[in-house]
Protein backbone atom coordinates (compact mmCIF):
# COMPACT_ATOMS: atom_id res chain seq x y z
CA UNK A 1 0.00 0.00 0.00
CA UNK A 2 1.47 3.31 -1.05
CA UNK A 3 1.20 6.62 1.29
CA UNK A 4 -1.60 8.70 1.46
CA UNK A 5 -1.76 12.22 2.68
CA UNK A 6 -3.96 12.91 6.20
CA UNK A 7 -4.37 16.11 6.39
CA UNK A 8 -4.16 18.14 9.11
CA UNK A 9 -1.76 15.48 10.95
CA UNK A 10 7.47 -10.34 -23.54
CA UNK A 11 4.65 -12.12 -24.21
CA UNK A 12 5.81 -15.21 -23.24
CA UNK A 13 6.87 -15.64 -26.82
CA UNK A 14 8.78 -18.83 -27.25
CA UNK A 15 11.73 -18.48 -29.56
CA UNK A 16 11.51 -18.78 -33.55
CA UNK A 17 11.03 -22.15 -34.64
CA UNK A 18 11.89 -22.29 -38.43
CA UNK A 19 13.70 -25.81 -37.97
CA UNK A 20 13.54 -28.70 -35.28
CA UNK A 21 16.89 -28.22 -34.13
CA UNK A 22 16.90 -26.44 -31.10
CA UNK A 23 16.76 -22.62 -30.04
CA UNK A 24 18.43 -20.16 -32.19
CA UNK A 25 22.22 -19.27 -31.43
CA UNK A 26 22.87 -16.30 -29.36
CA UNK A 27 23.02 -12.95 -31.56
CA UNK A 28 26.96 -11.97 -32.06
CA UNK A 29 27.80 -8.57 -31.30
CA UNK A 30 28.93 -8.99 -27.45
CA UNK A 31 25.50 -8.37 -25.85
CA UNK A 32 25.29 -10.44 -22.66
CA UNK A 33 21.80 -13.16 -22.96
CA UNK A 34 21.36 -11.77 -19.18
CA UNK A 35 20.22 -8.04 -20.37
CA UNK A 36 18.41 -9.17 -23.53
CA UNK A 37 16.29 -11.31 -21.21
CA UNK A 38 14.54 -8.24 -19.03
CA UNK A 39 10.67 -7.72 -20.47
CA UNK A 40 10.25 -4.39 -21.97
CA UNK A 41 7.33 -4.14 -19.78
CA UNK A 42 9.58 -4.48 -16.55
CA UNK A 43 11.77 -1.69 -17.94
CA UNK A 44 9.01 0.24 -17.88
CA UNK A 45 7.53 -0.55 -14.39
CA UNK A 46 10.99 0.12 -13.44
CA UNK A 47 11.15 3.77 -14.93
CA UNK A 48 7.82 4.55 -13.31
CA UNK A 49 9.18 3.66 -10.48
CA UNK A 50 12.19 5.68 -10.45
CA UNK A 51 10.21 8.46 -11.74
CA UNK A 52 7.81 7.88 -8.55
CA UNK A 53 10.19 7.71 -6.47
CA UNK A 54 11.95 10.80 -7.44
CA UNK A 55 8.65 12.52 -7.25
CA UNK A 56 8.21 12.06 -3.88
CA UNK A 57 12.06 12.63 -2.93
CA UNK A 58 11.58 16.04 -4.59
CA UNK A 59 8.45 17.15 -3.60
CA UNK A 60 6.54 16.91 -7.06
CA UNK A 61 3.17 15.74 -6.46
CA UNK A 62 2.24 15.85 -10.18
CA UNK A 63 5.32 13.72 -11.13
CA UNK A 64 3.49 11.26 -8.55
CA UNK A 65 0.08 11.25 -10.66
CA UNK A 66 2.00 10.70 -13.59
CA UNK A 67 3.53 7.41 -12.55
CA UNK A 68 2.05 5.72 -9.45
CA UNK A 69 -1.43 5.16 -11.51
CA UNK A 70 0.47 3.63 -13.92
CA UNK A 71 2.65 1.13 -11.64
CA UNK A 72 0.52 -2.23 -10.92
CA UNK A 73 -1.49 -1.96 -14.27
CA UNK A 74 2.00 -2.74 -15.95
CA UNK A 75 2.32 -5.10 -13.57
CA UNK A 76 -1.16 -6.84 -14.22
CA UNK A 77 -0.24 -6.26 -18.20
CA UNK A 78 2.91 -8.06 -17.90
CA UNK A 79 1.39 -10.91 -15.95
CA UNK A 80 -1.56 -11.03 -18.67
CA UNK A 81 0.96 -11.58 -21.62
CA UNK A 82 2.84 -14.26 -19.87
CA UNK A 83 0.21 -16.46 -18.40
CA UNK A 84 -3.45 -15.06 -19.77
CA UNK A 85 -6.28 -15.70 -17.46
CA UNK A 86 -5.04 -18.39 -15.49
CA UNK A 87 -4.15 -16.10 -12.16
CA UNK A 88 -7.30 -13.79 -12.37
CA UNK A 89 -7.27 -13.35 -8.66
CA UNK A 90 -3.48 -11.77 -8.90
CA UNK A 91 -4.66 -9.43 -12.16
CA UNK A 92 -7.99 -8.28 -9.68
CA UNK A 93 -5.61 -7.56 -6.54
CA UNK A 94 -3.59 -5.09 -8.89
CA UNK A 95 -6.56 -3.55 -10.47
CA UNK A 96 -7.50 -3.53 -6.76
CA UNK A 97 -4.00 -2.04 -5.64
CA UNK A 98 -3.99 1.00 -8.50
CA UNK A 99 -7.23 1.76 -7.14
CA UNK A 100 -5.79 2.19 -3.29
CA UNK A 101 -2.84 4.06 -5.17
CA UNK A 102 -5.03 6.88 -6.40
CA UNK A 103 -7.30 7.46 -3.43
CA UNK A 104 -3.98 7.67 -1.52
CA UNK A 105 -3.03 10.43 -3.27
CA UNK A 106 -5.36 12.26 -1.96
CA UNK A 107 -4.98 14.34 0.77
CA UNK A 108 -7.63 13.38 3.95
CA UNK A 109 -8.69 10.66 6.07
CA UNK A 110 -11.29 9.83 3.94
CA UNK A 111 -9.38 9.19 0.91
CA UNK A 112 -6.91 7.49 3.50
CA UNK A 113 -9.94 5.19 4.46
CA UNK A 114 -10.60 4.54 1.01
CA UNK A 115 -7.26 3.65 -0.08
CA UNK A 116 -7.13 1.02 2.39
CA UNK A 117 -10.40 -0.81 2.11
CA UNK A 118 -8.91 -0.57 -1.99
CA UNK A 119 -5.70 -2.56 -0.71
CA UNK A 120 -7.67 -4.37 2.02
CA UNK A 121 -9.34 -6.50 -1.34
CA UNK A 122 -6.31 -6.51 -2.67
CA UNK A 123 -4.92 -8.62 -0.10
CA UNK A 124 -7.90 -10.67 -0.05
CA UNK A 125 -7.58 -11.31 -3.70
CA UNK A 126 -3.91 -12.53 -3.02
CA UNK A 127 -4.72 -14.47 -0.63
CA UNK A 128 -7.19 -16.09 -2.64
CA UNK A 129 -4.60 -17.13 -5.59
CA UNK A 130 -1.80 -18.70 -2.54
CA UNK A 131 -4.73 -20.72 -1.41
CA UNK A 132 -5.76 -22.17 -4.69
CA UNK A 133 -1.68 -22.89 -5.15
CA UNK A 134 -1.98 -24.81 -1.91
CA UNK A 135 -1.44 -22.73 1.29
CA UNK A 136 -2.99 -24.42 3.61
CA UNK A 137 -1.08 -27.45 3.10
CA UNK A 138 2.21 -26.18 2.85
CA UNK A 139 1.47 -23.62 6.47
CA UNK A 140 -0.44 -27.06 8.31
CA UNK A 141 3.30 -28.64 9.84
CA UNK A 142 4.20 -24.80 10.00
CA UNK A 143 2.36 -23.41 13.10
CA UNK A 144 5.36 -21.47 14.29
CA UNK A 145 5.61 -19.64 11.83
CA UNK A 146 2.02 -18.67 11.71
CA UNK A 147 1.95 -18.38 15.45
CA UNK A 148 5.08 -15.68 15.09
CA UNK A 149 2.93 -13.57 12.09
CA UNK A 150 0.25 -13.52 14.19
CA UNK A 151 2.15 -12.01 17.86
CA UNK A 152 3.48 -9.76 14.65
CA UNK A 153 0.22 -8.57 13.78
CA UNK A 154 -0.81 -8.06 17.85
CA UNK A 155 2.25 -5.76 18.65
CA UNK A 156 1.93 -3.98 15.58
CA UNK A 157 -2.03 -2.99 16.38
CA UNK A 158 -1.31 -2.74 19.88
CA UNK A 159 1.64 0.29 19.72
CA UNK A 160 -0.61 1.41 16.84
CA UNK A 161 -4.22 1.72 17.81
CA UNK A 162 -3.74 4.64 20.62
CA UNK A 163 -2.40 7.23 18.27
CA UNK A 164 -4.98 5.87 15.19
CA UNK A 165 -7.97 6.16 17.33
CA UNK A 166 -11.28 3.60 17.53
CA UNK A 167 -12.59 3.98 14.22
CA UNK A 168 -8.84 4.22 12.39
CA UNK A 169 -7.59 2.06 14.59
CA UNK A 170 -10.06 -0.88 13.72
CA UNK A 171 -9.97 -0.43 9.93
CA UNK A 172 -6.02 -0.80 10.66
CA UNK A 173 -6.24 -3.98 12.43
CA UNK A 174 -8.34 -5.47 9.80
CA UNK A 175 -6.21 -4.28 6.96
CA UNK A 176 -3.21 -5.71 8.98
CA UNK A 177 -4.50 -9.30 9.43
CA UNK A 178 -5.00 -9.51 6.19
CA UNK A 179 -1.43 -8.35 4.95
CA UNK A 180 0.08 -10.56 7.26
CA UNK A 181 -2.10 -13.20 5.75
CA UNK A 182 -1.34 -12.58 2.67
CA UNK A 183 2.50 -12.72 3.75
CA UNK A 184 2.00 -15.60 5.02
CA UNK A 185 0.12 -17.70 2.44
CA UNK A 186 2.41 -16.11 0.00
CA UNK A 187 5.37 -18.57 1.05
CA UNK A 188 3.85 -21.14 -0.70
CA UNK A 189 5.28 -20.25 -4.23
CA UNK A 190 8.82 -19.82 -2.83
CA UNK A 191 10.90 -17.67 -1.77
CA UNK A 192 10.45 -14.64 -4.32
CA UNK A 193 6.60 -14.92 -3.30
CA UNK A 194 7.89 -15.11 0.55
CA UNK A 195 10.42 -11.87 0.41
CA UNK A 196 7.37 -9.93 -1.23
CA UNK A 197 4.81 -10.66 0.98
CA UNK A 198 7.30 -9.72 4.03
CA UNK A 199 8.48 -6.51 1.36
CA UNK A 200 5.00 -5.34 1.50
CA UNK A 201 4.60 -5.24 5.28
CA UNK A 202 7.48 -3.43 6.23
CA UNK A 203 6.10 -1.15 3.28
CA UNK A 204 2.96 -1.15 5.08
CA UNK A 205 4.38 -0.80 8.09
CA UNK A 206 6.06 2.41 7.07
CA UNK A 207 2.63 3.93 5.95
CA UNK A 208 0.87 3.20 9.34
CA UNK A 209 3.73 5.07 10.96
CA UNK A 210 3.48 7.98 9.00
CA UNK A 211 -1.23 7.60 9.76
CA UNK A 212 0.12 7.46 13.36
CA UNK A 213 1.56 10.64 13.29
CA UNK A 214 5.30 9.13 13.68
CA UNK A 215 7.21 10.44 10.75
CA UNK A 216 10.94 10.35 10.08
CA UNK A 217 13.16 11.98 6.78
CA UNK A 218 13.28 10.19 4.13
CA UNK A 219 9.95 7.80 5.24
CA UNK A 220 7.66 8.11 2.21
CA UNK A 221 10.86 7.09 0.16
CA UNK A 222 11.32 4.04 1.65
CA UNK A 223 7.96 3.37 1.35
CA UNK A 224 7.60 3.58 -2.51
CA UNK A 225 11.19 1.45 -2.80
CA UNK A 226 9.45 -1.31 -0.27
CA UNK A 227 5.79 -1.33 -2.14
CA UNK A 228 7.09 -1.22 -5.90
CA UNK A 229 9.98 -4.07 -4.96
CA UNK A 230 7.13 -5.97 -2.90
CA UNK A 231 4.89 -5.44 -6.19
CA UNK A 232 7.61 -7.04 -8.41
CA UNK A 233 8.36 -10.08 -6.39
CA UNK A 234 4.23 -11.29 -6.25
CA UNK A 235 3.68 -10.39 -9.69
CA UNK A 236 6.49 -11.91 -10.99
CA UNK A 237 6.14 -15.04 -8.46
CA UNK A 238 3.18 -16.47 -10.29
CA UNK A 239 5.15 -16.41 -13.73
CA UNK A 240 7.04 -19.84 -14.48
CA UNK A 241 10.47 -19.68 -15.19
CA UNK A 242 11.66 -20.39 -18.86
CA UNK A 243 13.50 -23.48 -18.94
CA UNK A 244 17.46 -23.33 -19.44
CA UNK A 245 18.58 -23.34 -23.28
CA UNK A 246 19.62 -26.50 -24.68
CA UNK A 247 23.16 -26.17 -25.15
CA UNK A 248 24.01 -25.63 -28.96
Amino acid sequence: MTEGRISSAAVNTPPHQGSSAGPAPAASGGRSAGAAAVPPLILLFAALAASDIAGVAAGWPALEWIAKPLLAPVLALHLWRRTGTRHTPVLAGLLLATAGDVALLLPGTAAFATGLAFFLGAQLCWISAFLRAGALGHLRPRRLVCAAHLAVWAGAVAALAPALGPALGCAVAVYALALLTMALTARVLGPRALWGGLVFVASDSLVGLGAAGLDFPGRGVLVMLTYTSALTLLATAFIPRRPAPRPA
